[in-house]
C-alpha cells in the first residue's frame, strides 16, 4: 500500500528527529532545536495513530490464525468478537490518518489580524459589527487567546463603521479562517418603531500576520505621515503628535494608527499591518491560481461570499457552506463558536478527503 510506505517513511524520519534531539548539544542552535521541536509535534499525532493501526492489523491476524485452529465454539465466538473489534478499530484509525496526513495548510499556527466593516444596514449595521466584535473577544478569550485592539472608527450610537485586532494564540488562523465574507442579520432595530424585521450585512476579514521575512517592504515604496490624534477621546488616544497616518504607493493602501501612546508604537504597528494585508495579497494569488481545488475546500476567505445569517427572531444561525442550521444564538453571539467551527473543519476535512480520491 502507498499509504503505508508514505507511514513508515515518517516514522523513519520521526526516529531521526527524536535521535537527534537526545544528542547533547542540541539546545546550542536555537533555530534548529525550535524547528526540531516543530516538527516533532506536527509528526508525533500521525506516529501514534499508526502505532495504533498496526496493533489493531497485529490483533486482526492473531485472531484469524487462532480461528483457524480453535475448535471449541464458545472460543470460536470470542474470537469472532475480537476480530470484528480489531477491524472495525483499524477503519476508524484508516479514517485518522487519512485525515492527519492531508496537506496542512502553512499559516495556520499563525495569529491574526481581522477586519470588521459595516456593510448594508446603515446604524445597525455597525451595531451589529460591535456584537461580532465581542463574540471574537469572547471565543479567543475560551481559547486561552489574547486581543489586541489595533484600529477603529465608531458610530453615533456606539457601533463600529469598521474596526481591526489582533488575536494573538496558537492555531488562531487554523480555527478562525472559516469566518472570512458576509454576516448577515436580521432582526427588529431598536430604531424600528413599526416592529418590522430588517436585514444588515457585516464584512469579516481575517488575516495570518506576516513575518518580516514573508513579506519585504522596500522604504520608497511607503510614505508615514504624523498628526495629532483625533476622534471622540477614549482611553488610548492622547493629544501628542503620535497618529501614523502610512501609505503604500504600488497598492494604494492607507492605514491610520492612534491607539498607542507613542509615535513608535503607532508605526510599528502599522508597519505590522501593512506586512499583513500585503501578504493577504499574495496569498490571494495563490489561491487564484490553485482556483479549482479552492472551490472544493470550505471557507474560500472571499469577502463577497454571503456565508452566516444571524436571525435573532427565531433565535438561529445558519452556516450557508455547509447548511448547518442551529437553534442558540444567544450563545454563539457570546462567544460559543464550538459547534459552529468544528464542523466547518469536519466538513473542509471531508472536501480534501474527496479531492484526492
Amino acid at each position: 500500500m502507498q499509504i503505508i510506505e508514505r507511514l513508515d517513511s515518517i516514522v523513519a524520519h520521526y526516529d531521526e528527529i527524536m535521535g537527534e534531539l537526545s544528542e547533547p548539544g542540541v539546545t546550542d542552535n536555537a533555530s534548529h532545536f525550535r524547528e526540531l521541536m516543530k516538527e516533532q509535534a506536527n509528526l508525533e499525532p500521525i506516529v501514534k495513530t499508526y502505532t495504533q493501526y498496526k496493533k489493531a492489523r497485529a490483533d486482526e491476524e492473531d485472531a484469524l490464525s487462532m480461528l483457524s485452529s480453535e475448535k471449541d465454539e464458545d472460543m470460536r465466538a470470542m474470537l469472532k468478537e475480537e476480530l470484528a473489534a480489531a477491524r472495525s478499530e483499524q477503519e476508524r484509525l484508516e479514517e485518522e490518518l487519512n485525515i492527519l496526513l492531508l496537506p496542512t495548510d502553512p499559516n495556520d499556527d499563525r495569529n491574526i489580524f481581522m477586519e470588521i466593516r459595516a456593510g448594508v444596514g446603515g446604524d445597525e449595521s455597525a451595531l451589529f459589527a460591535g456584537e461580532l466584535y465581542r463574540m471574537y473577544q469572547n471565543y479567543a478569550s475560551r481559547q486561552g487567546w489574547k486581543t489586541e485592539l489595533a484600529g477603529y472608527n465608531e458610530s453615533e450610537l456606539g457601533g463600529f463603521k469598521e474596526i481591526t485586532f489582533m488575536i494573538n494564540g496558537k492555531g488562531a488562523y487554523s480555527k478562525l479562517k472559516y469566518e472570512s465574507g458576509v454576516h448577515r442579520v436580521q432582526r427588529v432595530p431598536e430604531t424600528e418603531s413599526g416592529g418590522r424585521i430588517h436585514t444588515s450585512a457585516v464584512t469579516v476579514a481575517v488575516m495570518p500576520e506576516a513575518d518580516e521575512v514573508d513579506v519585504v517592504i522596500d522604504p520608497k515604496d511607503i510614505r508615514i505621515d504624523i498628526t495629532r490624534a483625533s476622534g471622540n477621546g477614549g482611553q488610548c488616544v492622547n493629544t501628542t503628535d503620535s497618529t501614523v497616518r502610512l501609505t503604500h504607493y504600488p497598492t494604494g493602501i492607507v492605514i491610520y494608527m492612534q491607539e498607542e501612546k507613542s509615535q513608535l508604537q503607532n508605526r510599528q504597528k502599522a508597519m505590522k499591518i501593512l506586512r499583513t494585508r500585503l501578504y493577504e495579497l499574495e496569498l490571494q494569488k495563490k489561491h487564484d491560481a490553485e482556483d479549482d481545488l479552492r472551490r472544493s475546500q470550505i471557507g474560500s476567505g472571499d469577502r463577497s461570499e454571503k456565508i452566516r445569517t444571524y436571525n435573532f427572531p427565531q433565535s438561529r444561525v445558519t452556516d450557508h457552506r455547509i447548511h448547518l442550521t442551529l437553534y442558540k444564538i444567544d450563545q454563539i453571539i457570546n462567544g460559543d463558536l464550538d459547534e459552529l467551527i468544528n464542523s466547518l473543519i469536519t466538513a473542509d476535512q471531508a472536501a480534501k478527503l474527496s479531492k484526492m480520491e
